[in-house]
C-alpha cells in the first residue's frame, strides 16, 4: 500500500490504483490549498484545515479494493464540547491496516483501542493546542503497538499553524534509531516494513 503525506493532516492511501484522499485541506500556513484527484475522500471532522472537498475531484466507476470501519472520538479532552467529534478511520487493503486518527484530542479509552484492533500503521496528531501533543501521542501510539507510526498535524518551519508543537517533541520519546526520517513524502507499506517512526518529508507544493 503507498501512502502519501501531502501536508497537514491529509494522506492519500493507494491500493491497485484506487486512491483514498484523507481530510483534504484549506489555509494551512505554508501550504497552498490542497487540489487533489481521488476515487474516494473521507473526512474526520468539518473544520476547514480538515474538510475541504471542494478541492477534490473524485473520479467513478472503479471498485475499492479498501474496506473502512469507523471509531468514534473527540476533538478534545472534554468529550466532544469544546471542539466536537472526531471520527477515526481505520482503512484495510493488502492484509493491511492504516489507521487515520483524525484531530484525536484525548487519550484513547480502552474500549476504543479494542475496536480499533491490530493495525500495521498509524497516522496520528503529535501538534497539541488543537490535537494530543507529543508526549500524549507516544503514549497513544504504543497503545496501539502498529509497525510503523507516521507523525502528523505539527509545525515545520513556516509550515502549519504557529500555535502547535514542532514534531521533535513527539520522536524524543523515542530511542533516535527508531526514528526513520526519508526525503520524499511517500512510504510503501508492505507486511515487511519495519518497526519504526517514520518523518516522511514535507511535500513540495
Amino acid at each position: 500500500m503507498k501512502i502519501t503525506w501531502l501536508g497537514h493532516a491529509c494522506f492519500e492511501l493507494e491500493s491497485n490504483g484506487f486512491r483514498v484522499l484523507l481530510d483534504p485541506y484549506r489555509e494551512v500556513p505554508g501550504l497552498t490549498d490542497l487540489k487533489a484527484e481521488a476515487d474516494a475522500a473521507y473526512c474526520s471532522h468539518d473544520h476547514f484545515d480538515h474538510a475541504h472537498t471542494a478541492g477534490v475531484t473524485l473520479t467513478t466507476g472503479r471498485e475499492t479494493p479498501f474496506t473502512v470501519r469507523e471509531v468514534t472520538a473527540f476533538h478534545d479532552s472534554e468529550g466532544g464540547a469544546l471542539r466536537g467529534s472526531n471520527t477515526i478511520r481505520i482503512f484495510s487493503a493488502e492484509d493491511l491496516r492504516v489507521v487515520h486518527l483524525g484531530d484525536l484530542g484525548h487519550p484513547l479509552m480502552e474500549e476504543q483501542v479494542a475496536d480499533i484492533g491490530v493495525c500495521d500503521a498509524i497516522l496520528i496528531p503529535v501538534g497539541g493546542t488543537y490535537t494530543i501533543d507529543g508526549p500524549q501521542a507516544a503514549a497513544e501510539a504504543r497503545k496501539l503497538g502498529a509497525r510503523v507510526v507516521i507523525p502528523m498535524h505539527y509545525r515545520s518551519g513556516s509550515v502549519g499553524f504557529p500555535e502547535i508543537d514542532t514534531v521533535e517533541l513527539f520522536t524524543n520519546c523515542f530511542p533516535a534509531e527508531q526514528v526513520r526520517t526519508y526525503q520524499e513524502n511517500v512510504l510503501h507499506l508492505t507486511a515487511d516494513t519495519p518497526p519504526q517512526i517514520a518523518l516522511l518529508a514535507l511535500p513540495r507544493r
